[in-house]
């Protein structure tokens, strides 16, 4: 099967993370691909397989205002659409909101369907009243929308009538083998608390170094490593200085590899206000190690079972997250016991699992497999 996979661009994230596995999967599997981005294939963190085309389109201008943004959006769906019209696919498979809009805005009198996916909490993340009037203009216009929690199918359904809309989990592949040599530890030997994830607001790392002040006073061996780049971390850094954390809470940067680095952790702490289907937390289970999560809207619960492979608080209770976090440095016990079911997460959303789902519907868009 031919198929067009559209994204803004392969950072470091979430997303990025999944469309690379997707991508590869596919290319596995024989599927004829070619993988299109606003942003040049010169800025991608992950690299798909060779088998993969890669289309990059350089179309992430700034627009320094409103008439400007009209102007660079219409060039990215020309761009789009030009691109889509050389690949000829059976069908496009299109992650994010606007980039989704722009997708299907592109490919309108094509003949082929795009597969828009939501990958965050729409309740929580707000695009703006534009484009969400664009959003709900475009998705019916969609060959089926695709969320990766029940939260975003609820919220598509408002407005989404007459086409399939439906949940498909994010996959999560076993961990690679521990390289020979491992990779340099960023922070001094010790236990280690760890978060990883885009420093923003969103991921709540003011709230996992407030907690660790609390849970692990001077004097105490823990160490707290955030995994990640982003805008909060000139904020992040000055509030580590504030707390007296500093050479006891470290913010090493983005890392090729985290496996390497989530390995030489001892806990797992996902501190976010909001989530969509955070790899992050299947990341650090499948390396099989004790989670804190908060229950925020969409993500956590679905991934992670209370009590048996993880802990759940509340989200943005600064106080419950203190307590647990505490709770879980003091017991030796319990974070065994929840780390020997965490690798459980790789049966519950093995990629074939997750393959089998996506073969699903393009089943029903009576699409080829083959």
């Amino acid at each position: 099967m031919r198929m067009s996979l559209v994204i803004s661009g392969m950072g470091a994230g979430g997303a990025e993370r999944v469309m690379q596995t997707l991508c590869d999967a596919w290319a596995a599997r024989d599927h004829e691909l070619t993988l299109i981005t606003l942003a040049p294939a010169s800025a991608d963190f992950y690299r798909c397989d060779p088998r993969v085309r890669r289309v990059g389109l350089d179309l992430l201008a700034e627009s320094p205002g409103p008439m400007a943004a009209l102007a660079n959006n219409l060039g990215r769906v020309r761009g789009l659409r030009a691109a889509l019209i050389e690949s000829r696919p059976q069908v496009v498979v299109s992650f994010t909101d606007k980039t989704n809009v722009l997708a299907i805005l592109a490919s309108l009198g094509l003949g082929f369907p795009v597969v828009a996916c939501e990958h965050i909490d729409p309740f929580r993340h707000d695009i703006g009243p534009l484009w969400e009037h664009l959003r709900r203009l475009a998705y019916p216009r969609a060959g089926a929308v695709v969320g990766v929690t029940g939260a975003a199918e609820t919220y598509v359904r408002r407005f989404v009538k007459k086409i399939p809309v439906l949940t498909i989990p994010n996959p999560q592949e076993p961990p690679p083998p521990p390289a020979a040599h491992p990779a340099n530890r960023f922070w001094p030997e010790g236990p280690t608390v760890m978060g990883m994830g885009r420093l923003n607001r969103q991921k709540g790392f003011d709230l996992l170094i407030d907690a660790f002040a609390q849970a692990a006073p001077a004097g105490s061996p823990w160490q707290l490593v955030i995994l990640g780049e982003g805008e909060e971390r000139p904020a992040l850094e000055a509030r580590i200085a504030a707390l007296g954390l500093t050479g006891r809470a470290h913010l090493p940067g983005r890392v090729e590899n985290p496996y390497d680095h989530l390995r030489q952790a001892d806990i797992f702490v996902m501190s976010s206000r909001f989530e969509g289907f955070p790899m992050s937390l299947m990341e650090a289970m499948a390396c099989g190690l004790p989670v804190l999560c908060t229950d925020c809207t969409t993500g956590a619960r679905e991934i992670l079972r209370p009590d048996l492979d993880g802990v759940l608080v509340p989200p943005e209770d600064p106080p419950a997250l203190h307590r647990a976090l505490a709770g879980l440095l003091a017991d030796a016990d319990l974070r065994a016991r929840l780390a020997a079911r965490a690798p459980e997460v790789l049966e519950r959303f093995s990629l074939e699992r997750v393959l089998g789902l996506w073969g699903d519907l393009f089943a029903r868009l009576h699409l080829n497999r083959s």
